[in-house]
């Protein structure tokens, strides 16, 4: 019964922290929020208006994962300290196994709630856009971004966000040689706003008929979605439209028929496209949302008083930009060079396991470790 006696004290170690959480993710006020909005969605002529009514709804969502999150975990632990109880009453450690699993489980949804506090960025609970392009190199780099599309797709499924593709296209032989997708979620920017910048593949190349090891690069741009309401002084002058058929890899998700449009602002060289949309109406406004999204956040990240201060967007996509590599040969290793994670399974960080790097990152953050993005 020791080991029983044992995790009841440390299960019941973590009410006050269950409390805490409580105050600092302001769940009373979250309850409050939300009976006032599905009031109003109730009410009649709310669809009438569908971008605002759309915008009520994802808030909506937002809440009520967060009060469902918070008291599913909160019960979790009532319940496995009520369980650890009557074992040990009953005199039965039968259920050792189970119970020190559950805890397990427990903890690990504590320790991804409290990451979620450290979410005090402007834009941290916006919507995600990633841009994928892939560094010098063919072949070997283009696989290497189409890896990297495949691993956020993955890490977005693993956390339920919805991905939308906004436009790729086609590596020479394989691969890709860029893409843009649209994360969908609470908080999607907040986590993924430590993946943008340079990465690094060190493999046995498949392409390579001698075997030989590789290097590669590619470079991941992470942005929020900006909400209409933020005002982005860009004006029409500085900007270059050009329209081109839709082409690129994903078969059903490229509409072949849709004009694809490719929108360049003169100022900064930015350039940004869009060709899954219906019409190139749709297109031309997917663009405009990326290029301010864009703007904004090279604006914040540079402290940058207005827009037109900014100068230079792209860092080169090469060797010592990087800021994590991943190992697959001779040993495996994936390593984050800002804050010293790692780890050797590559397999499961390529199928999205992307937690460990992203939980670090903002912990820095919150040290005062890292500069915030």
């Amino acid at each position: 019964m020791l080991i029983l006696e044992d995790l009841k004290a440390e299960l019941t170690n973590y009410r006050p922290e269950i409390d805490e959480l409580h105050d600092v993710l302001a769940i009373e006020s979250a309850k409050e929020k939300l009976a006032e909005l599905q009031m109003m969605v109730e009410q009649p002529g709310f669809w009438d208006d569908v971008d605002k009514s759309q915008k009520t709804m994802q808030t909506v969502k937002g809440l009520e994962s967060k009060i469902e999150k918070f008291g599913k975990l909160s019960q979790m632990l009532e319940d496995l300290i009520t369980m650890t109880e009557l074992c040990i009453e009953e005199g039965d450690d039968s259920s050792n196994d189970e119970i020190e699993a559950e805890a397990e489980e427990f903890k690990r949804l504590l320790e991804e709630e409290k990451i979620a506090t450290l979410m005090t960025g402007e834009y941290d609970n916006s919507n995600a856009i990633i841009t994928f392009h892939a560094g010098s190199g063919g072949t070997e780099a283009q696989d290497w971004a189409e890896m990297l599309y495949r691993m956020y797709n993955k890490w977005a499924d693993r956390h339920g966000f919805k991905v939308e593709l906004l436009d790729y296209l086609d590596g020479d032989e394989a691969g890709m040689k860029s893409a843009s997708i649209l994360v969908e979620g609470t908080n999607a920017y907040g986590f993924l706003k430590s993946e943008s910048g340079v990465h690094r593949l060190v493999r046995v190349s498949p392409f390579d008929a001698a075997g030989r090891r590789h290097t590669s690069f590619a470079a991941i741009e992470i942005m929020p979605e900006i909400d209409d309401t933020i005002e982005v002084d860009i004006r029409p002058e500085d900007i270059k439209m050009e329209v081109f058929r839709s082409s690129g890899a994903g078969g059903q998700h490229i509409n072949k028929t849709s004009s694809a449009v490719r929108l360049i602002h003169l100022p900064t060289g930015i350039v940004v496209s869009c060709q899954t949309q219906r019409s190139q109406f749709q297109n031309k406004d997917y663009c405009m949302k990326m290029l301010r999204s864009k703007l904004i956040e090279i604006k914040e990240r540079e402290h940058l008083d207005k827009i037109s201060d900014i100068k230079g967007v792209q860092k080169e996509i090469t060797w010592g930009a990087q800021i994590r590599s991943y190992v697959f040969m001779p040993y495996t290793l994936v390593k984050d060079h800002r804050t010293g994670f790692e780890t050797g399974n590559v397999d499961g960080v390529m199928d999205g396991d992307l937690d460990g790097f992203i939980n670090a990152y903002l912990k820095s953050l919150s040290h005062g470790t890292l500069e915030k993005v």
